[in-house]
């Protein structure tokens, strides 16, 4: 691309940030179109999944647990393994095991070995996209913002049109290979091969005594304590007998006394202490889910809500969503602006009380219009919180533990996301779908409180952060104080 050149006879450093930033979020951003893809398509395909494998419709909603589980699950694994491999590394093992799921769960005969297939590649895909991440955060804050802006209005996107492209592939080749769709991502990173050497780079910093065995045991309760919540959230949707049920509640019980004990006795476990101690993280993770929820849960109840309103079926209800999912392109664009303005604080309650309004206007329309138009406003609050939370996680925690940070942080969205459709789901069948969708703006609006809070109580520091690394909390420097994004 042509560059201004100053006097000194060298590039003008912002424009060239701002390239590079730009080329590098194009690449990632094209890497995570598979697998967000993969959220939003099958749902359109459940009916003719249960009708094609003689199974109740109810117990299709495990396919789409069952890979927002597991991906939300391998990312802090993932984070952890940042710490000894590079992000292209992770890269290329995701996507392998992405690659191998989805191909497996598109030609299993029965539901279960469809199930396997897509808990593997949703393990697949929590790598790819820690990696991703990982590969974006070691840009400077303003190239760091604008490729990280670039990858959420992908996922925005991708995720939204989702049911789309997954309405189109049922119609025309079939329900098996609306589950194959990821194999898509093994073309995809040959394509990014150019770029490998960015993507080798790593954000972790020096590699210290933090490279550890990986504790298997901190994982192993985090691992039941998400999977006991989201087959709580879908126990009466799928059918849940009640003893089951109740020794699903007791086991996420004892996995969080667990995970409680386990942080306290082993501090650079899985969940290290000092990254969630770390201030004002907890609440990004708090932040990120509940407005995931907010967005994942209006995703999920959408277009069978255009349906019913234009009585067409789901490639209509798809052609509809376009727009609402073309929205995110703006608000990856529009992140940079406001990040500039405003405080990382400031800005996600802004996107909170943005998603806090889609879910309600979504709740109470009774016409396909003002659905596309809610569900526009969740997708923007979906893209901007994403960008501006991971670039903050970096500013957060110590140079060493930004891999990590960046890991549980997904993990906390991630299953957040996986909350939303699953508490929908539940409700809908104990109270009207409005109702359902009310109860569920009480999730990002408590992450709008939490933002608020924060936005109030804290002053960001002053001026911008002199260094090119970003993440790090040297004494003094702006990037010790968690309330601001790199200018």
């Amino acid at each position: 691309m042509p560059q201004t050149i100053p006097s000194g006879g060298a590039p003008a450093p912002e424009r060239t940030g701002a390239s590079d930033g730009r080329r590098l979020g194009l690449t990632l951003g094209m890497l995570v179109l598979p697998m967000y893809v993969a959220l939003g398509a099958p749902s359109v395909a459940l009916p003719v999944i249960g009708r094609a494998l003689g199974v109740p419709f109810g117990a299709t909603a495990w396919i789409l647990a069952a890979w927002s589980l597991t991906s939300a699950l391998a990312m802090p694994v993932a984070g952890r393994l940042l710490v000894r491999w590079s992000p292209y590394q992770v890269l290329v093992a995701g996507v392998a095991a992405l690659a191998a799921g989805s191909a497996l769960a598109g030609a299993g005969p029965t539901l279960s070995v469809v199930i396997v297939g897509r808990l593997i590649g949703g393990a697949g895909a929590g790598a790819t996209v820690i990696a991703v991440f990982a590969a974006a955060t070691v840009l400077p804050g303003r190239q760091r913002i604008r490729a990280l802006g670039i990858i959420a209005a992908a996922s925005a996107t991708a995720s939204g049109c989702g049911t789309l492209l997954g309405g189109a592939v049922t119609a025309w080749l079939g329900w098996r290979a609306v589950l194959a769709i990821p194999v898509l991502a093994l073309p995809l990173l040959l394509v990014a091969m150019p770029s490998r050497r960015a993507l080798t780079r790593s954000g972790g910093g020096e590699r210290n005594g933090s490279a550890g065995r990986l504790d298997i045991a901190g994982a192993a309760v985090l691992s039941v304590l998400a999977s006991s919540l989201i087959t709580l959230l879908q126990a009466h949707s799928v059918g849940l007998p009640a003893p089951v049920t109740l020794v699903v509640a007791a086991a996420g019980v004892l996995a969080a006394v667990g995970l409680w004990w386990r942080v306290r006795g082993k501090p650079d476990g899985f969940v290290p202490r000092r990254v969630i101690a770390s201030r004002g993280f907890l609440a990004s993770g708090l932040i990120g889910g509940t407005v995931f929820a907010g967005y994942y849960g209006v995703l999920f109840r959408a277009p069978s809500l255009i349906e019913q309103a234009t009585g067409g079926g789901p490639l209509e209800a798809g052609v509809l969503l376009v727009p609402a999912a073309a929205c995110s392109l703006l608000a990856g664009r529009l992140v940079g602006t406001l990040t500039d303005r405003f405080t990382g604080w400031q800005v996600s309650a802004g996107l909170a009380a943005l998603t806090v309004t889609g879910v309600l206007v979504v709740a109470i329309s009774t016409g396909p219009i003002p659905v596309v138009i809610g569900t526009a406003m969740t997708v923007c609050g979906f893209a901007g919180t994403q960008a501006v939370l991971v670039s903050l996680a970096s500013d957060l925690v110590a140079a060493d533990d930004r891999d990590t940070a960046q890991g549980l942080l997904n993990f906390m969205n991630v299953l957040g996301g996986g909350i939303g459709p699953a508490a929908v789901a539940g409700l809908s069948g104990i109270v009207p779908a409005p109702v359902a969708l009310a109860v569920l703006a009480a999730l990002p609006l408590a992450g709008l409180v939490v933002s608020l809070t924060l936005a109030l109580t804290r002053r960001p520091a002053p001026g911008p952060d002199p260094t090119p690394h970003v993440g790090a909390r040297d004494e003094g420097s702006p990037a010790s104080d968690p309330m601001t994004l790199d200018q």
